[in-house]
C-alpha cells in the first residue's frame, strides 16, 4: 500500500541527499531516508524523517525500503573521480546500483522515480550544452562513463518495467548543509581556502547551490515529463582561478594568492607527481593528468531553458552560490 506522498531519498547522508531530505520535509512531505551505515545518524539530527539501512548494491534492501513509497529520489551513487580500481569502485557500483534500485522500485509499486544523473552525461562538443545534444562521447573517465551508461540504463529499465522516470543532471554542487568527507565540488573550495591550488589549471566548474538542485529534483517529480532529462546548472561556468579571485575579495584576511599560469607540459608533470604520490599513500590526488586532458579549457556552459520553462527552475547566480558556500565553510571550520 502506497502512503500518500511518501518519498524515499537514497544516499540521504550525502550532500545532495541530505539537503533534499530537508527540502521535502519543509514542503510537508513525509520522507524515508536510506543510508548504508544506519549508525551514521548525525546528518539527521532534528529531522522528522524515517531512516533505514539500504545499499544500492543490495537489491533486496531496496525492495524492502521502497515499500509504500510513491516517489523515489535515486540520489545514492559512488561520486568520486579517483579510485585505486575505478571500474570496480565507481563504474560497477553505479551501474549495478541503477539496475538494482529501479528494479526494486518497480517490484515495490513505486509510481515515479527522479533519477539523479550528472552533467557528466552530456555532450560538450556544441556550446552551450543542452539536453538534446545527447550523451558524452568522451570515455576516458569511469565516473563519467557510469553516469552516461547509468542514465541510459535507467531509461531503458523504466520503459521496460512500466514506471515513470525523469532524469536530472546537476553541475558542481556547493553550499548549505555538509559533513565530512566533502563532495568533489565542495572540496575544490576547501582546496582554495587551504591554498592547495598553486597553479592555474584553466579548469572550469559550473557552480550551483545544492539547495537549488534539491528544489530542482522536487520540481522534476512534480512537473517533469517521464522519459525526459533536465539540466540543473547555471548558464555560465567559472574557472577555479576566477573562483580564487572571488574568494580573495570576500576574505582578504586569508591572503590567497592568484594561481600562476604555467605551460601545459608543466601541469602534466605536476599532475603525474601527484598521481605517483596517491598510489603510495592511497589518497586521491588534487590533480591528475586525466583532469588536465579532459577539463583544462573545457567550457561548462549550459542552455537551461528547458528546466526553466518546464520545471520553473531558477537557480541563484554562480557568484552568489560560491559566496554562500564559502561563508558556510568559514563558519564550520571543522570541515576545513
Amino acid at each position: 500500500m502506497i502512503r500518500d506522498n511518501l518519498s524515499l531519498v537514497s544516499g540521504a547522508n550525502g550532500h545532495l541527499g541530505n539537503n533534499l531530505v530537508r527540502f521535502l520535509l519543509q514542503k510537508g512531505i513525509p520522507v524515508r531516508a536510506t543510508v548504508r551505515n544506519i549508525n551514521n545518524r548525525k546528518p539527521f539530527e532534528g529531522l522528522d524523517c524515517e531512516v533505514v539501512q539500504a545499499d544500492i548494491t543490495d537489491k533486496a534492501s531496496f525492495v524492502k525500503a521502497l515499500q509504500g513509497v510513491e516517489t523515489f529520489y535515486a540520489v545514492g551513487a559512488s561520486f568520486k573521480l579517483w579510485a585505486k580500481d575505478p571500474k570496480k569502485e565507481i563504474y560497477d557500483v553505479n551501474i549495478e546500483g541503477t539496475r538494482n534500485t529501479i528494479e526494486a522500485a518497480a517490484e515495490a509499486g513505486v509510481k515515479r522515480i527522479v533519477y539523479v544523473s550528472s552533467i557528466a552525461a552530456l555532450d560538450y562538443t556544441k556550446l552551450p550544452t543542452k539536453e538534446s545534444n545527447g550523451y558524452n562521447p568522451d570515455r576516458r573517465d569511469m565516473y563519467y562513463n557510469s553516469k552516461n551508461d547509468g542514465e541510459k540504463l535507467a531509461f531503458e529499465l523504466a520503459k521496460k518495467l512500466g514506471i515513470e522516470l525523469v532524469a536530472v543532471m546537476p553541475s558542481a554542487m556547493i553550499g548549505s548543509e555538509a559533513s565530512l568527507p566533502l563532495n568533489v565540488s565542495y572540496g575544490v573550495l576547501k582546496l582554495i581556502i587551504n591554498k592547495q591550488i598553486p597553479v592555474d589549471t584553466k579548469i572550469t566548474l559550473n557552480w550551483i547551490d545544492v539547495k537549488d538542485v534539491a528544489e530542482g529534483c522536487y520540481l522534476a517529480a512534480q512537473k517533469g515529463r517521464s522519459g525526459e532529462r533536465y539540466i540543473l546548472a547555471n548558464e555560465n561556468c567559472m574557472t577555479i582561478t576566477d573562483t580564487t579571485i572571488l574568494a580573495h575579495k570576500l576574505y582578504p584576511e586569508l591572503d590567497l594568492k592568484v594561481p600562476s599560469a604555467v605551460p601545459k607540459f608543466l601541469l602534466y608533470t605536476i599532475a603525474g607527481i601527484m598521481e605517483f604520490s596517491a598510489k603510495l599513500n592511497g589518497k586521491a590526488p588534487v590533480l591528475t593528468r586525466k583532469d588536465i586532458a579532459m577539463f583544462s579549457g573545457l567550457q561548462q556552459n549550459f542552455d537551461i531553458s528547458k528546466s526553466r520553462n518546464e520545471l520553473g527552475f531558477n537557480p541563484k547566480k554562480p557568484e552568489y552560490a560560491v559566496k554562500e558556500a564559502l561563508e558556510y565553510l568559514m563558519e564550520h571550520k571543522e570541515l576545513l
